[in-house]
């Protein structure tokens, strides 16, 4: 099946810079880990959450002047728009929640690789919606990659408590992933994250109000600053508009990148994952390469014709 953009309904355009893009997402998301691990140790995890969401609404709600909520020429109803955007938030408030629980039962380095397995339920979920299987590069993809989860799992597949959270937070993240290739066609992405985070936010208040805040400390509110400024009002914009031109599964693959980053980053904190978990870095990094050949390929086209065209002008 053809995956150009009359098949996806995709814009026309390079797709290197988007998936680019999807990269620099992962490395918003993937530092937050140890700082969220650390945050938490002081304040609750809804209290880091309303922190965390209501710094990153504030940070967007300027760009949001003077922006239209529905892309130019795009048929969309202010009541979809609102229900979708609601919808997100959900999905975040409920993925969010439980990878941050989880992070007080499990390691740094497990609850990101755990989260990387989003990668296989967001195919999953993309066959079940829409009965469309995806290109076979992709497949390969996410099995290399899955491969390589199990290596950075250290061979096995056992779940703790807070491993378990995670898989499930994973799940979510895969629908949001899938639900965020449609609506980044639609919608615009600025207006699209604030009413999400704005969301997350109310969600996450009366948790706190029942559970508590925590101590509130200067860690704390520096976590809550970094992740609610950069992993949060930075990467959902950058994560829907990039989505507009990758769709869902590819996105999936591109995202394993985080996982990494993590791990990188808890290396560097004193975390070591073995001869089995460099390994499982490698392969996912094999498996994004492969998901990625056809924009490298792509790219080496664009501008061969563009050489071409240089050569006749001359």
């Amino acid at each position: 099946m053809s995956e150009g953009p009359a098949a996806t309904g995709r814009e026309p355009r390079s797709e290197l810079v988007p998936a680019l893009a999807l990269v620099l997402v992962t490395v918003f998301y993937g530092s937050t880990f140890r700082i969220v691990q650390g945050s938490i140790e002081d304040v609750t995890p809804w209290g880091f959450l309303v922190l965390r969401f209501v710094i990153g609404s504030i940070a967007l709600a300027p760009f949001v002047i003077g922006r239209t909520w529905s892309r130019p020429g795009v048929p969309a109803t202010r009541a979809r728009f609102f229900g979708a955007s609601v919808v997100f938030g959900v999905l975040s408030f409920v993925g969010l929640a439980l990878q941050t629980i989880g992070l007080q039962y499990t390691s740094t380095s497990n609850s990101a690789f755990i989260t990387g397995l989003f990668v296989v339920f967001t195919p999953i979920l993309a066959v079940v919606t829409t009965r469309v299987l995806p290109a076979a590069r992709v497949a390969i993809a996410v099995l290399i990659a899955v491969l390589g989860l199990f290596f950075l799992e250290g061979g096995s597949f056992a779940l703790g408590w807070g491993d378990g959270l995670t898989l499930l937070a994973a799940i979510a993240f895969a629908a949001w992933i899938l639900m965020a290739g449609t609506a980044s066609l639609r919608y615009d992405p600025i207006v699209l994250t604030v009413v999400q985070l704005v969301t997350v936010f109310v969600l996450s208040v009366p948790c706190a109000l029942v559970a508590g805040m925590g101590e509130v400390s200067g860690a704390a509110i520096r976590g809550a600053l970094l992740t609610g400024l950069f992993a949060t009002a930075a990467a959902f914009s950058l994560q829907f508009w990039a989505q507009r031109y990758v769709e869902p599964t590819r996105a999936a693959v591109i995202l394993l990148f985080e996982p990494v980053v993590a791990g990188v980053l808890g290396y560097a904190a004193g975390e070591r994952i073995g001869f089995s978990g460099y390994t499982g870095a490698a392969l996912i990094l094999v498996g994004i390469l492969v998901a990625e050949s056809r924009s490298w390929r792509t790219l080496r086209l664009a501008r061969e014709a563009v050489r071409r065209g240089e050569s006749g002008a001359l």
